[in-house]
């Protein structure tokens, strides 16, 4: 396993998109090609993060902002990004307090803390959160093929679990003390991003869908070659994964890429977030390591996984049971609240926002050794992580204390070697090409 920031290669390259500061797009190039990643978005949703509610700004147009840059840079509309894949927690609240699927398996929640107001959530999603993410997403319809996965704020129903209950007796900062939050049904998801939406049905593309659209696979070609993603809702069931499995196996050969909500922590270990362990509440559910050791380990297409929930980046490689490589990547930037404080929010009434951070991974096929150089970039200040002076000192203190500022800076651009792609999925399309 790698997880140290300093063992990346970090050599510039060319091509892709030339945006630091704002700057113009650049013409993309054979063999060269961008994925965007868009990390949990639920704090611009947020109904209570808008104007109508007494934010002083409305924070859903930062993730309008977003989808929209997407759009403005695809490869159909003479950009580089190929693909866009959100790994879930599209939006905050729950609109059930329990899905029936769960109660009648003899589930029971808690009353949420603090008195939450689940008839305001409900209708704030409903009214706010829904349409919001819906007309984001709107913005790369028919524009470039695309994934969005369920993260657990999506759920109709995320609860307190009365066998997991909170202990506000724990000292502060103990997870414990939070309890244990579960979640269940997929219903409203599936209004809005299911398989038999406008965004999905019949688009040659999206090639396979289980659970309504909770788990779906798509195609895309770039830099000379096929490419499959696959992506699971969080927490999959081994049925998830079997289906997975099956749409690997309907694609051979195809070089695969998997997005999930929740696969690997901050400091780079497959863990669950210890209040939102599912696999310790069900039985049905799989954890990261149930999700490597079934999925991921024992099918070779699979070479990078993509994933958000913990708050932070971290990137680690692992070879799986052919001893290719599988390089993991983690892009949550949804506490960050400097987009707050600009607006004259105080310290500790500043909630996190995000900023407009998103991940920008620019594929480089022409050499003998592919490359991926892996960017964080905010269309909101229109800088990338490593123009922007203040970033460390913004964002380290609560993402990664431990490092160094420009070990820090390092963690959102560096450069990944695809060492063994070649001897794994061949050469390539002569030249490479990018489209759709």
């Amino acid at each position: 396993m790698q997880t140290i920031w300093k063992r990346l290669t970090c050599a510039l390259l060319a091509g892709g998109i030339a945006l630091a500061s704002g700057a113009a797009l650049a013409q993309p190039a054979p063999g060269r090609f961008t994925i965007a990643v868009i990390p949990d978005t639920q704090n611009y949703a947020d109904f209570t993060h808008q104007r109508a509610a007494g934010f002083p700004f409305d924070a859903r147009d930062m993730m309008t902002e977003q989808l929209q840059f997407i759009a403005d840079h695809a490869a159909s509309r003479g950009g580089d990004i190929v693909f866009a894949t959100a790994v879930g927690d599209v939006w905050q609240h729950p609109v059930l307090a329990i899905d029936p699927d769960h109660a009648a398996r003899g589930f029971r929640p808690r009353p949420a803390p603090g008195g939450a107001n689940l008839v305001k959530m409900a209708e704030g999603v409903r009214t706010v959160e829904m349409p919001a993410s819906i007309a984001a997403y709107d913005l790369i319809d028919g524009v470039l093929p695309f994934s969005i996965v369920s993260g657990n704020h999506d759920y109709d129903g995320q609860w307190w679990d009365e066998q997991w209950p909170q202990d506000l007796s724990a000292p502060a900062g103990d997870l414990r003390r939070l309890g244990m939050i579960h979640i269940g049904g997929l219903t409203a998801w599936n209004q809005a991003f299911g398989a038999d939406t406008k965004f999905f049905k019949d688009r040659p593309w999206y090639v396979a869908s289980h659970d309504g659209g909770a788990d779906s696979a798509q195609v895309f070609e770039a830099g000379g070659y096929r490419f499959l993603h696959i992506g699971l809702q969080m927490a999959p069931s081994d049925a998830s994964l079997k289906w997975a499995e099956t749409v690997i196996h309907a694609h051979p050969g195809l070089p695969t890429l998997i997005t999930t909500h929740d696969f690997i922590d901050k400091t780079g270990q497959r863990r669950p977030h210890p209040v939102v362990d599912l696999h310790a509440l069900d039985p049905f559910d799989n954890d990261a390591q149930g999700v490597w050791d079934k999925l991921i380990a024992r099918n070779p297409q699979i070479f990078m996984v993509l994933s958000g929930h913990h708050n932070g980046q971290a990137f680690r490689t692992d070879l799986n049971r052919q001893g290719g490589a599988v390089y993991q990547l983690l892009s949550d930037y949804q506490d960050r609240n400097q987009t707050a404080l600009d607006a004259g929010l105080a310290p500790d009434r500043a909630p996190g926002i995000g900023d407009g951070w998103m991940r920008l991974m620019a594929f480089d096929m022409t050499g003998e050794t592919p490359t991926v150089r892996v960017r964080a970039y905010s269309t909101h200040y229109r800088q990338y992580a490593s123009d922007q002076p203040e970033y460390a000192q913004r964002y380290k203190p609560n993402e990664q204390p431990q490092m160094s500022d420009a070990d820090f800076v390092a963690s959102d651009d560096f450069v990944i070697r695809l060492e063994d792609f070649r001897a794994r999925f061949g050469p390539g399309a002569a030249g490479g090409s990018a489209g759709q």
